[in-house]
């Protein structure tokens, strides 16, 4: 267990959940995104530990499908899961709601900001797709359209944009606590925030991989934005 301390830092801390092996892209991308916006990034996972009483910030990063028994439904045959790692990142939400600190949600971490505040998932969209692809793409190929007055439209600035597109599952029953941000040419729900005045925000897409787009890297700095408000 990799072990941690605050000691000598200065800039906001992010904690960035996500899987425990050693290599792990999406967790470089997502420092160096944090990193380039004026935050500390700091792994968590199963192997790597931060108290949470010492992180201003955190995101929830992309991987294997969350178990289903989370929003009762049965486990699908050929699913990767981790349940460990669900319920460490659980943990880590919860605390952020009640005390108030800026959550980013990735792809999976999305869905499961929706999931742990009483929200379900379609376990596989590919037959329910008619004006979208199914096949994988770390580029930005998919057309999203943001809703106006919305905080995700106001970090990002246009309201069409395209994204890559990482997932076969979506959000099917919406939380209360969130509203739709943005959505694709299916109607799956591409983007949520907090409905309350609390810093929530979920993106269906991977921003991470897409750093070389300004308002890709507008997330992260709006992140590291709001974690600074909770240390001043």
């Amino acid at each position: 267990m990799v072990q941690y301390t605050r000691q000598n830092i200065s800039k906001p801390v992010i904690g960035v959940t996500g899987n425990a092996r050693r290599f792990s892209p999406s967790w470089l991308c997502i420092r160096l995104a944090l990193s380039l916006a004026g935050g500390h990034a700091h792994r968590i996972s199963v192997r790597h530990s931060v108290p949470q009483e010492h992180l201003d910030g955190l995101v929830i990063s992309g991987g294997d499908d969350i178990h289903p028994s989370l929003y009762e439904e049965e486990i699908m045959a050929k699913a990767h899961y981790d349940e460990a790692r669900d319920e460490l990142e659980q943990r880590y939400i919860d605390y952020a709601l009640i005390n108030h600190l800026p959550i980013l949600g990735i792809c999976r971490g999305y869905q499961l900001l929706n999931v742990q505040c009483g929200g379900s998932l379609y376990q596989d969209i590919r037959p329910l797709r008619e004006k979208t692809h199914n096949r994988a793409t770390f580029l930005p190929r998919k057309k999203v359209v943001l809703k106006k007055e919305t905080e995700i439209y106001r970090i990002i600035g246009h309201e069409i944009i395209k994204v890559n597109s990482l997932h076969h599952q979506a959000i099917n029953i919406l939380a209360s606590d969130f509203r739709v941000a943005a959505w694709d040419a299916d109607h799956f729900i591409q983007a949520i925030e907090y409905n309350e005045v609390k810093p929530v925000i979920g993106v269906q897409w991977h921003p991470e991989y897409l750093l070389y787009l300004k308002h890709q890297r507008q997330l992260f700095q709006w992140l590291v934005a709001q974690a600074k408000r909770t240390t001043t």
